[in-house]
Parts: structure tokens; C-alpha cells; sequence
């Protein structure tokens, strides 16, 4: 605005003050979430246990629990609680987590699997039951990395756990990859409630506006890179169908 396009600054000025302010006072970042979240719903447990329980990376923030000596959570934290969870219930389903660093590796270089391991072993998951996957630097090499791992066979079936959020674009990776997984999300952001006006959460509701368009721009990039084979992932699957679902009287 200090030169002769004045006009044209303040034409951005305003527009960059309305645009976060609807961002930070709207729903924008519930609409835009939920139907990633309500994708796919929570996992049903089947008749027979799972072959093995797949957990993405984005749990703990590694630089800072290197830095403070302990695990130090990130908002995907809920992933290790479910996956735990999990493991308790079936002993006999392998567990792998698949989350390397998106840094350049180095000398310097922190892992996730360190933080997440100790968070795991404090919820009473055995270190010699965990298998780790530490070279993936993003979901696409997360679902390749894990079925190199994993080494799926016929008539195994595999619980794959991460953020509701990240859900669809996971799945459409791990389908691409051509390892049938069976979703069981977590870390819900969204509820049932929708303010049209919600002035003290400002900061929640940029967040979410951050996620959600995350996630959607990364569905939209690997369909149009062809990565992906579906743009959003439909929860049937031709490939899980065949999967006894266990009668609730009887869980």
C-alpha cells in the first residue's frame, strides 16, 4: 500500500481480514471436516481377530520429546491410545507403526518411532511385539512401506488406525497400493453441535479451516497425479465384504 497500487492493497487487505475472520468465527472448518471424519465409521470388531494392527505416524511431536527427554504428544496422539487399545484385545495381532520424518535424514535427524514407542510400552504394549516402519516420509510411502512390512497374505485381514480426518486419503493409498485394510479411525475434531457464530475459539477454528483444507487439497492432488484411484474413498470395499462382522449380542 506504499506505492501506486494502493487501490489494489487495501482491495487485498480487506480481503485477507475477511477471509480469516470468516475462517476464525464460522463453522467453515467443522463443514469442511466433517464429511472427512464421516467418512468411514468406527471399527466393528469381526468374527475372527485381526492379522495385525497398522498405526500411522503424526502421533508425537519428535524434535521437542528428543529435546525434553519425553514423549511429547501431537494431535494425532489418539491414534496410539486406539491402536493400544486394540492390541490389549487381540494378543495375537501383530502390531506395526509406519512413521519415519519428513526432514532430510542426518546426523541430527529424531524418529518418531522413539517418542511413539514409549508411549506405546507406558499403555502396556510390549516392545518386542512392535515392529517398526521408520523410512516413510509421508502417507503414500506409509502404505508402501507397511505392506512391504507386513507382507499381507489371502484371507488375512488388517486394522488400519489413524485420524478420522486422515482416513480417506490413507485408504485410498493403502487400496492404490493393493493392501485391503480395514479402517478404524480416531482422533475425531466434530461433533454433532454447529454454531453459525462461535467467537471464543478463534484459534480452534483456524485450525481446523488448516486440516481440513490439508487433506482435501491432498485428495484432490493424488487423484490428479494418479496415486490414487478414487478422489474420496466410498467405505464398502469389495475386498472386506467377505469379513464376518461379529453380532453384537455376542461381543
Amino acid at each position: 500500500m506504499l506505492t501506486r497500487y494502493i487501490t489494489l492493497g487495501r482491495r487485498i487487505a480487506i480481503g485477507a481480514f475477511v477471509g480469516l475472520a470468516v475462517c476464525g468465527f464460522t463453522p467453515l472448518g467443522t463443514m469442511l471436516l466433517r464429511p472427512l471424519e464421516d467418512r468411514f465409521p468406527p471399527w466393528t470388531p469381526t468374527a475372527n481377530p485381526p492379522t495385525g494392527i497398522i498405526i500411522l505416524g503424526g502421533t508425537t511431536k519428535a524434535e521437542i520429546s528428543a529435546y525434553r527427554g519425553h514423549p511429547v504428544s501431537d494431535i494425532g496422539v489418539d491414534r496410539l491410545i486406539a491402536a493400544a487399545m486394540l492390541a490389549r484385545r487381540y494378543p495375537t495381532a501383530r502390531v506395526i507403526f509406519s512413521g519415519g520424518s519428513a526432514d532430510l535424514p542426518g546426523p541430527g535427524s529424531v524418529r518418531e518411532v522413539d517418542s511413539a514407542l514409549q508411549i506405546l510400552t507406558q499403555l502396556g504394549i510390549a516392545t518386542s511385539r512392535v515392529e517398526f516402519e521408520d523410512r516413510s516420509r509421508n502417507t503414500v510411502e506409509n502404505a508402501a512401506f507397511s505392506k512391504s512390512l507386513a507382507k499381507p497374505k489371502q484371507g488375512e485381514h488388517w486394522v488400519l488406525v489413524t485420524s478420522a480426518f486422515h482416513m480417506p486419503r490413507a485408504i485410498a493409498l493403502f487400496r492404490k497400493e493393493g493392501f485391503a485394510v480395514e479402517p478404524a479411525p480416531t482422533g475425531w475434531f466434530t461433533g454433532g453441535k454447529l454454531s453459525l457464530i462461535d467467537i471464543g475459539n478463534f484459534a480452534s477454528s483456524i485450525l481446523l479451516v488448516h486440516i481440513a483444507t490439508r487433506e482435501w487439497i491432498g485428495l484432490a492432488a493424488y487423484r490428479i497425479l494418479g496415486r490414487t484411484d478414487e478422489l474420496f474413498p466410498n467405505p464398502s470395499s469389495p475386498q472386506l465384504s467377505s469379513v464376518p462382522t461379529l453380532d453384537r449380542d455376542h461381543q
